[in-house]
């Protein structure tokens, strides 16, 4: 491939990845990784709710990695209650799993940045053979990909598995017992999910620019027709 075809490949890639670590981070900061609507079970039985009924027991909740804010709704109209992870939650939630999300986060940023500068290098300097060159692409791109893809699984896990909206609405709730009525992932999950499909897109125009893949040398005709003529 002609070198200006593959300098406008890297410098392509190298903007996808930063956006990457510009969306990853916005990701973090941002409110609505989760929209969930929660049900006042105490209340809707004590009055037997049914029909149109249960919508004055159904509340609202939605949060990110580090806030939220939660509506609770027990007949009594809605009040509104925002809440921190950080100390507020931490005894509730599983805090293992909700702190790796934010380092994989951090590094799927710091990667992305370096993934980005070197595919400038590339594109403008004059690369190395190990680090600056194919090897060193492929690796900030693999690495990228597996912490995005690492984050989801880990955050589903947390808010599927762990019931983490549930953890939350009946956080200091004494009398009261809330139950998720509906919930699903907002903007920001989807954010992290792009970032990796880029980051693998990103190997692919590594691929596409002529490089081989770094691990899969091709066999030495000469040593291999050696070694048969010492066994023989």
């Amino acid at each position: 491939m002609p070198a200006q075809q593959k300098k406008i490949i890297f410098c392509v890639a190298g903007v996808l990845s930063f956006a990457c670590a510009l969306g990853t981070a916005a990701a973090i900061g941002a409110q609505l990784w989760v929209k969930a609507t929660i049900l006042c079970k105490t209340g809707a039985l004590l009055v037997n709710a049914t029909g149109q009924e249960l919508e004055k027991f159904i509340g609202k909740i939605q949060y990110g990695l580090f806030y939220g804010e939660r509506v609770r709704q027990c007949g009594l109209g809605g009040r509104p209650f925002q809440f921190s992870f950080f100390p507020d939650l931490l005894k509730i939630i599983p805090a293992s799993i909700h702190v790796s999300v934010i380092l994989f986060c951090a590094v799927l940023i710091v990667f992305a940045l370096v993934g980005a500068g070197f595919f400038m290098f590339n594109a403008f300097g004059s690369p190395y053979e190990t680090l600056h060159g194919p090897l060193g692409l492929y690796l900030w791109s693999f690495v990228s990909c597996c912490c995005g893809c690492l984050i989801m699984i880990l955050f589903s896990s947390e808010v599927k598995i762990h019931h983490l909206s549930e953890k939350i609405a009946n956080f200091k709730e004494g009398s009261f017992t809330f139950k998720t009525h509906s919930e699903q992932f907002a903007d920001s999950f989807w954010i992290i999910l792009v970032c990796s499909l880029v980051q693998f897109l990103n190997a692919l125009l590594i691929r596409f620019a002529g490089f081989e893949f770094p691990f899969s040398k091709p066999k030495d005709s000469g040593t291999s027709t050696g070694a048969v003529d010492l066994m023989y």
